[in-house]
């Protein structure tokens, strides 16, 4: 008689324990759907504290980690610039911060000097015009991967589908949730200055590369899928204390920006190219973002896509914060 009472002790345990995996599993997200939109931004303007690397997307967790040490109350920010599926880990390039500001508001002088004590630059992105993005519950270290593992895939469908360029992949850890957004205009102000650095070096080793293959057989046998797409000289914006702080981003520009995607570039497309007209917008129809952020004016244009990204960084690579 005590054997069965100790064994069914046992299995009422056992059972406790396997709903309790399965409570904590769909509390941090399981069973959440997932819902892709195009429109108006759930971000403004931000300046961010970040460190850039170029490797494979697992040592972005490092650097979460960095940030969260020196002040945890800061919002996290993720630049995904490269597509890990068909650029070598080695090569795939991000930059890894947090948010010290939004909108109006100026990060203070302290918070600043703390992180570039610890070696974080300090930078400053506009607020998106129209944007591809979706949300994700933030509740346990294992939302973070339920998200990257669930919500990437749909961004991919969403964008394919429609052929769109919705690049870089920006990934913001805000409260209880996490933001996914690919800005789909002046994707280049979402570059950081090394990654622009590195974009430049690239085309001017392309361009040596195509003049020296038209050097030897008198015509250009460069084909099109390996053509990079030139990015239009935009206005030098210094990576100081005093311009980030101090110089408001314009809320339009009087000339025409060209799209900055690179060879490696994280957007999905087709053959032929979708304006914002052409959109479901389904954020857009009243204007109305996320409380207390500023979503810029609107910006609409038709765009050349070429084949490009299909998915974001393995979530299970990722260091919680």
């Amino acid at each position: 008689m005590t054997d069965w009472v100790l064994l069914g002790l046992i299995a009422a345990l056992v059972v406790l324990l396997l709903l309790t995996v399965f409570g904590f599993v769909v509390y941090s997200g399981l069973f959440t759907e997932v819902v892709v939109s195009a429109g108006s931004p759930p971000v403004g303007s931000m300046t961010l504290a970040y460190k850039f690397r170029v490797g494979p997307y697992g040592e972005s967790g490092q650097l979460f980690t960095d940030g969260c040490s020196i002040s945890s109350k800061l919002c996290s920010i993720g630049v995904y610039y490269d597509n890990p599926h068909t650029v070598s880990p080695e090569k795939c390039r991000f930059a890894i911060g947090r948010i010290l500001s939004e909108g109006d508001a100026k990060p203070s002088e302290e918070q600043i000097k703390r992180f570039q004590k610890y070696g974080f630059k300090i930078f400053s992105f506009p607020a998106p015009s129209h944007v591809v993005m979706a949300t994700f519950p933030f509740t346990t270290p294992l939302s973070i991967h339920l998200a990257v593992n669930r919500v990437h895939p749909a961004l991919d469908t969403y964008i394919k589908e429609r052929k769109l360029c919705a690049h870089p992949r920006i990934e913001i850890y805000k409260q209880d949730r996490i933001y996914f957004v690919c800005p789909l205009a002046r994707q280049g102000d979402f570059y950081v200055p090394e990654m622009k650095e590195l974009e430049r070096k690239s085309r001017a080793a392309a361009a040596v590369a195509e003049d020296a293959q038209t050097d030897i057989t008198g015509v250009d046998t460069m084909s099109e899928t390996s053509s990079i797409s030139v990015e239009a000289t935009t206005d030098s914006r210094d990576t100081s204390v005093a311009t980030s702080i101090l110089l408001p981003f314009p809320g339009s520009r009087g000339r025409e920006e060209a799209d900055t995607r690179s060879e490696h570039s994280y957007s999905e497309s087709g053959a032929s190219g979708s304006s914002f007209e052409e959109l479901d917008l389904e954020a857009a129809g009243d204007g109305e973002g996320a409380p207390g952020l500023l979503p810029d004016a609107g910006h609409a244009g038709s765009q050349e896509l070429i084949d490009k990204w299909t998915k974001e960084p393995i979530a299970a690579e990722r260091g919680e914060e």
